[in-house]
């Protein structure tokens, strides 16, 4: 199992990258702080990518998300190819947005209308737009630690670097995450801990007049997965009805993950709007808001170049059709559990601190804790040196994890005998990390 991963030809394109690109990378999250170069990628497919090097790896970043069907998929390459041979984009109306978005609204349960931004970021941007436009205030409460996006205000007292730099639990303070922030941003942004109801009722009770909405993403998966508490997300949806405050679900991760439905079907909580991405069009950029007709139509403008495009809606259409085929969503929970329960019996075995969870295709490794986190704050007992390590040595052997957190992605290619083979790997790496 055993092997020694040359990586020559990555460091030296990496060199060569930070001469005219920032960074080095596209995305600061395309290189982990703790390597000196990040590998890079010559081609994907099915579950495995291989680099420039000749390396081959069983990967579980998935792009860090959106290849929940794998690299390279057959259906939702030859109608992207189809969709190139008429033009790849037009600025004008086209019928198959039309189809694809009249099966978005009877999926999605919030869904009476929905409009295309092309990411996550404009997604949410859009979404606080409608609420404020609706509501005809403007404050949103936001959680701390979670992400949205990276405009000034939604990147507010998303992470910091320790406890000491985030506030008092029950009032967290408005921390700036990026170089460049504007303070100012922050005047309409309310942060609040999340999973608990108790200080959300006490803030609504404060401001209810000025809030517009609360968004959240129902599970917390920008840093260490922090799951809801039992009635956490029903409490929120009766909370905000109560008191006429809209309710933002960010599915940006969720969406199509957990269920078809997202996570308001596989939790039975309807939002009032939504944003969507990623694992909806199979790997190609696409990003959507979906809600309420009244909200929807009051009156934002959504404009945008790239709105709506052709190569990703038709890669769109291809890919909710495979995920509707039964049985795909049971599958690829077979495969997550098959991994999550095989990594707990081995830390079982060797004594290891480490919590492994998971839901459906997404699963969590957090190291230096034993139990489910509930709270953003819960990160930081979690041990990243570790993961780093444990990282590093399965990348030596084959296995391409997240390069920063815990955080991992299964894909419908996936098979039996990748998890097989990569619970021999984890467990070589674990007892070369831990050795008595």
């Amino acid at each position: 199992m055993s092997k020694i991963l040359k990586t020559r030809k990555s460091k030296e394109l990496f060199e060569k990258a930070t001469k005219s690109i920032l960074g080095g990378v596209a995305s600061s999250l395309h290189k982990s702080p703790y390597d000196e170069y990040p590998i890079y990628i010559d081609g994907g497919k099915g579950s495995k990518i291989y680099d420039v090097d000749g390396n081959e790896y069983i990967d579980y970043t998935g792009a860090f998300g959106p290849m929940i069907l794998g690299y390279c998929h057959p259906a939702v390459g030859a109608a992207v190819m189809e969709q190139i041979a008429k033009g790849s984009h037009f600025s004008a109306p086209y019928e198959l947005l039309n189809d694809v978005s009249e099966k978005i609204t009877k999926i999605i349960p919030c869904a009476d209308l929905v409009t295309y931004p092309t990411t996550g970021t404009e997604a949410n941007m859009v979404a606080f737009r409608f609420a404020r436009a609706y509501t005809g205030v403007d404050k949103i409460i936001k959680f701390e630690g979670h992400y949205h996006g990276r405009s000034d205000e939604q990147m507010i007292s998303f992470g910091q670097d320790s406890l000491k730099m985030i506030g008092p639990r029950n009032r967290p303070w408005k921390t700036m995450t990026s170089a460049g922030q504007r303070e100012k941003a922050s005047e309409d942004i309310i942060v609040i801990p999340w999973n608990d109801l108790e200080i959300l009722k006490k803030t609504i009770k404060r401001q209810k007049h000025e809030i517009a909405a609360v968004i959240t993403e129902p599970i917390m998966l920008n840093c260490e997965a922090v799951f809801p508490k039992e009635g956490f997300l029903k409490g929120l949806r009766e909370i905000t009805e109560e008191n006429e405050i809209l309710l933002i679900f960010d599915e940006l991760i969720t969406g199509f993950r957990l269920s078809l439905g997202g996570a308001q079907e596989y939790y039975q909580v309807t939002p009032d709007i939504c944003s969507f991405g990623k694992a909806v069009a199979g790997g190609f950029q696409l990003a959507g808001v979906a809600g309420k007709r009244e909200i929807m139509e009051s009156g934002v403008h959504f404009g945008g170049t790239f709105n709506g495009n052709p190569i990703a809606i038709a890669a769109c259409k291809a890919t909710i059709r495979e995920l509707e085929k039964p049985g795909f969503y049971e599958n690829l929970a077979k495969l997550a559990n098959k991994l999550t329960e095989g990594i707990n019996e081995i830390v079982k075995k060797k004594a290891i601190l480490l919590h492994c969870d998971g839901i459906e295709s997404i699963l969590q490794l957090s190291f230096g804790i034993k139990e489910r986190m509930t709270d953003f704050r819960d990160n930081f007992k979690v041990n990243k040196i570790d993961y780093q390590k444990f990282r590093k040595g399965c990348l030596e052997k084959g296995v391409m994890l997240h390069p920063s957190r815990g955080r991992q992605y299964l894909s419908a290619a996936h098979t039996g005998e990748d998890i097989d083979e990569t619970l021999l790997i984890i467990e070589e790496v674990f007892s070369e990390m831990f050795r008595n």
